[in-house]
Parts: C-alpha cells; sequence; structure tokens
C-alpha cells in the first residue's frame, strides 16, 4: 500500500474537513483525507455571487489552509474502492489501506444529460451559480438585462440544496425592481414538483414572493434541451407528457446531478440499486454491509435534502458514532433527518426553511416560525454563516 491510515476519508469538501477535524478533536491521530484540488469553496455564496450580493473572494480558501492540523492529505482522485481488501484506489495506481473509510465524494453534474446544456451554459447568453467559474458571469447577465426573457431551471432528481435554485431568481427581480424595469423582464422559474419547494409552510412564502415579482412557475416541468445558437429552451411538462420551447435571453441552469460515475461501479451501493449512493444506516450513517465503511453527506443514501445544515448534524453523528466503532462499542447516536435552507428572496431578506426527511417543518426554535421572510434571517445567511463556516464548521467546532 503506497499509504495506510487508521481513517481514511475520500473527499475533502465540507463533509471531509470538518469530520476529520472533529474526530482529531475526539482523540483519532491517523487520518488521511484523499482530495486532488488545490481550493475549498463554500457553495451557499455562489447564490450571492450570482445574485450581485457577494464577491468571489469570499467563498474561496486554499484546500492547504483548511485541512486540520496533523491529517494527511493525499492529492489524488479515488477511482475505486474494495471494501473487502479495505483498500482505496487512485488514479495514479496507488492504494490506500484504511482501517475505517468514510466516503464523502460529494455530486457529479451531469452537463451532458441535457442536449445543448453544456454550450448553452457557456454561451453568451447562459450561465449557472452552481459553477464558481459561472456564478459571476451570471450576475453580469442578469444585471445587464433591461428587457427580454429569463429563465431558471431545476433538474429532478438528488441535487445540491435544492433551494439554492432559486436564489439568483429573488435577487434578480429585486435588483430589477429597484431599477424599474421588473416590469419589461418575463421571469419563468422551471420547477420538477408539484410544488416551488415542498414544505408547505415555505411553499406560502415563496408563493407570495413570486406573485410579488410577476414570475412564471411551472410546476412538474424540467428542461430536457437547448439550442444555444436559437436561445430556445425546452421545458417539458412531465404530468402532460407535452413541452414548449422558450425564448431567452438569459438562462441560468442547474445541472442534473448524481453520485460520481466510480462510485457506482463500487460494492458500496445497495446490490441491484446502481445509483452510487452509499447503502448506510439513515440515522448512524453506517454502512449495511460493511461495518468498517461510513458515509454522510451528498453521496450518502440517505433521505433529507442534501445541503450543508444537514450535514453539520450529520458529522457530530457519524464522528461520535466511529469513534465508538474503533472501541468496539455500537453505534448509538442518530441522524433525525434534519436539513435546512435559507431562501433569498429580495436583497436584504430570507426565507429560512429548516425541515426533515418527509419535508415537515422542524424548525431550531419550535414557536419561531422560521420560514416567515426576515431580514434577520438574511443577516444569518449572508453574513453570520460563512464566518460560522470557516472558523468553527471547517474546525470540527459547530
Amino acid at each position: 500500500m503506497a499509504h495506510q491510515h487508521d481513517v481514511v476519508i475520500i473527499g475533502g469538501g465540507n463533509a471531509g474537513v470538518s469530520l476529520a477535524a472533529r474526530l482529531a478533536r475526539y482523540g483519532v491521530r491517523d487520518i488521511g483525507i484523499i482530495e486532488p484540488k488545490e481550493h475549498h469553496l463554500y457553495q451557499p455564496l455562489f447564490s450571492h455571487i450570482a445574485g450581485g450580493r457577494a464577491e468571489v473572494k469570499e467563498a474561496v480558501r486554499s484546500q492547504a489552509s483548511v485541512m486540520p492540523k496533523g491529517v494527511a492529505w493525499i492529492k489524488d482522485h479515488a477511482v475505486d474502492v474494495d471494501a473487502k481488501a479495505r483498500a482505496v484506489t487512485l488514479a495514479s495506481g496507488d492504494n490506500v489501506g484504511y482501517g475505517h473509510l468514510v466516503v464523502c465524494p460529494g455530486l457529479q453534474y451531469g452537463w451532458d444529460s441535457v442536449p445543448g446544456l453544456a454550450e448553452a451554459v457557456h454561451s453568451p447568453y447562459g450561465a449557472s451559480h452552481y459553477e464558481f467559474e459561472l456564478a459571476p458571469k451570471l450576475w453580469s447577465l442578469l444585471s445587464g438585462l433591461r428587457s427580454g426573457t429569463a429563465v431558471f431551471t431545476m433538474p429532478s432528481g438528488p441535487i445540491k440544496c435544492g433551494g439554492a435554485s432559486q436564489k439568483p431568481m429573488y435577487l434578480a427581480c429585486d435588483y430589477w425592481r429597484e431599477q424599474g424595469v421588473l416590469e419589461k423582464i418575463r421571469v419563468v422559474m422551471v420547477q420538477p414538483y408539484p410544488t416551488v419547494f415542498g414544505v408547505p409552510e415555505v411553499d406560502k412564502e415563496l408563493d407570495r414572493k413570486i406573485a410579488e415579482y410577476g414570475i412564471e412557475l411551472r410546476t412538474n416541468s424540467e428542461l430536457v434541451a437547448v439550442n444555444p445558437a436559437s436561445r430556445q429552451a425546452t421545458i417539458r411538462n412531465n404530468v402532460t407528457n407535452t413541452t414548449e420551447n422558450l425564448t431567452y435571453d438569459v438562462l441560468n441552469a442547474v445541472p442534473p446531478q448524481s453520485a460520481p460515475d466510480w462510485l457506482k461501479e463500487t460494492d458500496l451501493p445497495a446490490p441491484g440499486l446502481r445509483d452510487g449512493f452509499v447503502e448506510v444506516d439513515t440515522e448512524t450513517l453506517r454502512h449495511v454491509r460493511y461495518p468498517n465503511v461510513w458515509s454522510l453527506g451528498d453521496a450518502a443514501a440517505t433521505a433529507n435534502s442534501k445541503a450543508g445544515g444537514a450535514l453539520r448534524k450529520q458529522t457530530k453523528v457519524l464522528a461520535t458514532n466511529l469513534v465508538a466503532a474503533r472501541k468496539g462499542h455500537p453505534p448509538t447516536m442518530k441522524y433525525n433527518g434534519y436539513s435546512v435552507c435559507p431562501i433569498t428572496v429580495s436583497r436584504n431578506t430570507v426565507v429560512f426553511a429548516e425541515f426533515d426527511d418527509h419535508y415537515r417543518p422542524m424548525p431550531t426554535l419550535p414557536k419561531v416560525p422560521t420560514w416567515k421572510e426576515s431580514r434577520l434571517a438574511w443577516w444569518v445567511d449572508r453574513i453570520m454563516f460563512p464566518q460560522v463556516y470557516w472558523h468553527l464548521i471547517l474546525k470540527g467546532r459547530a
């Protein structure tokens, strides 16, 4: 083995770094993180960048600067896991042995799964705030629009923080209203589900904002093709199986997402269900068949909404249970399905959605309706959370 560690973590994003830091605080001394990227990104700020409310530099740090002290950084891609041999194969051909393995490589973007989409978001009229490099481009397009049609799309299936797909749209509408041009712009939101979000209380608040801005909401619909040359987006209604072509002046598309292809080919997903998501007990986050394999975050087969707020809860559960397992004790701490999505609905207000894995409200303060539009929630999301992320979460202290 080129490397051998007591705990090996695949992925150096939020999940991997914050978990490693917490495990180190809990006394685990031999940890390795497999992560090829040189930069670490705080994705919740991408929406604010795309809406002209944050600077690019606020969302990025060097990977070296966020790695926990004493943790080995393996700068490579994982391409396979042999759970029986307790080994991870790297793109370089090296192998990494482990006592316990945590799989959290995040999701991959399927740009090519929608014909024309990859070309469209790199054209002069398209962008996607789910890509760090394209987020500032989106703000340039939105802020420069004075009339025409802006289309915002969200795909079906699992994605990172589904509510984030809507945030630049509301930020842009509020900006256009300030500029006196909102009535000249047709805004279309394409949503694959029956309602705009899925939590009834949140839906009511978002529906109010949608009516306020005059947004055309297409529910049960999704983007199935794009013609960048003619600037036409083909939208399919999945209930009626009919399509319509929308000519756009700005297209902001969220790509379809899935578990990484290499993970789909391993033995870690459920047998017969090669969707790539790691088969774990949804409460303990331990693999169902391999007791020394764990998973959290976007790549875990849990039912919760895939968001950083869910991950913060999962990290503490997994770290506590993994430490217990190393001592020969059964895992006792349980993840309760909590997730949170702050949805920016104007340039200074946020709807704070907290809910469980059945999309039932789960507010941190039970008697406080956090789903109501609030300036305080904007401050929490835009000002407080980034500081908590860089200075507490990534250090395993939140």
